[in-house]
């Protein structure tokens, strides 16, 4: 039996703050460093049109936020999430580097903030743990003021082809071994590789994001082990 939007939403907050210690440091491993330039590649997107004021939602420990500060100065640049343990190490992280991000708890469904609040925002490998997307995709849209964009960086589901074939090998028996390994918590290593498997493909992702009103674009990144998808709020 499929868990309720509230179930999933308690077990994902429980797992991410359980895994927030080791959370940077599994990134960069089990991705051998290339979740680093698809980050980039978001934030290059994100600030095509010189937003003011940003949102990073699902911020985790505050990697992309702080991209976006690092690189657009002047914009106000908020980044939130559901897990306080996530947002604690965001901010000894922004206090280090000296950059003025605030980092606040937030649900996806349901945003504390006024419509039309920002110019853009960015949703990094967190999109596919919300509980629900249309509504998720509803609020986003809400608090995005008009000519606002939505970044989307996201796994898609594996790609076909004899690099799917080792990648899925990799994604679904390896990673997980090594990541409950590091991190101590099995569960939450073997969700990554389901959540995934379960995820919309990326023209499905497309059509969603045009169903909530965005005029949407997307591009496949590492052989499309990533992708990002930008929604322009008309």
């Amino acid at each position: 039996m499929a868990a309720s939007p509230e179930e999933k939403a308690r077990r994902v907050r429980r797992m991410f703050s359980e895994i927030a210690p080791r959370y940077d440091l599994l990134n960069r491993l089990l991705s051998f460093g290339a979740d680093l330039r698809w980050r980039r590649r978001a934030v290059e997107l994100a600030l095509e049109k010189a937003p003011r004021r940003i949102l990073d939602l699902a911020t985790g420990t505050g990697d992309l936020a702080l991209l976006l500060k690092a690189r657009a100065g002047e914009a106000e640049v908020v980044g939130a999430d559901f897990a306080p343990p996530m947002l604690e190490i965001a901010r000894r992280k922004a206090r280090d580097l000296g950059l003025p991000v605030t980092f606040l708890e937030a649900d996806a469904l349901a945003l504390p903030f006024p419509e039309g609040a920002f110019d853009a925002v960015t949703v990094a490998f967190g999109f596919r743990n919300f509980a629900d997307y249309r509504k998720a995709l509803a609020e986003l849209f809400r608090v995005l003021s008009p000519g606002g964009r939505l970044v989307i960086l996201e796994f898609p589901p594996p790609p076909g082809g004899a690099f799917g074939l080792v990648y899925r090998v990799y994604f679904q028996r390896v990673l997980p071994f090594l990541g409950g390994l590091i991190s101590g918590n099995f569960g939450a290593y073997r969700y990554l590789p389901e959540s995934v498997e379960a995820f919309p493909r990326p023209e499905a992702l497309k059509a969603m994001m045009e169903e909530a009103g965005f005029s949407v674009r997307y591009e496949l990144l590492t052989f499309g082990v990533a992708a990002v998808h930008v929604g322009d709020k008309p």
